[in-house]
């Protein structure tokens, strides 16, 4: 491994540095939520489809975005909890294109899923599936 994701004295994961990583990951979520709202709420009170395609853009723009610098900094990101839940949050939004009708529900999950997963202990979200043990969770940013 090379040495920008290894410590070799430690064994601790250390991702890749992104000058300003911390002040990049705080503004791209908080657009994020704020577009991810704007959609959500537009399926709560009805909005016709076509006046939603702006959200719907930036919501998949913004986590596009999110998803990148996670995955530039450690591609382990994706067999952690935390990023397999993001997977699990993108598979619900694209679902409302086939179960139109559950929608909210669709919708409902992804909250609920990014809310638990961005909120549990370190233990489980740097929890990596391939690895069966935790690796990383002392990232700064």
């Amino acid at each position: 491994m090379s040495e920008r994701s290894h410590s070799p004295n430690t064994g601790v994961h250390q991702p890749r540095p992104v000058p300003g990583v911390r002040a990049i990951r705080i503004t791209v979520r908080t657009t994020h939520l704020i577009a991810f709202g704007a959609l959500y709420g537009g399926h709560v009170y009805g909005v016709g489809a076509e006046s939603l395609h702006p959200a719907l853009l930036a919501t998949a723009a913004t986590g596009g975005a999110l998803m990148t610098l996670e995955m530039y900094r450690t591609p382990l990101w994706l067999a952690q909890i935390r990023g397999l839940a993001t997977l699990l949050k993108i598979a619900l939004v694209v679902s409302v294109a086939l179960w139109w009708n559950a929608r909210l529900w669709l919708l409902t999950g992804a909250i609920i899923i990014g809310g638990i997963s961005s909120h549990m202990p370190g233990r489980f979200r740097y929890y990596s599936i391939f690895h069966g043990r935790v690796i990383g969770g002392q990232e700064a940013g």
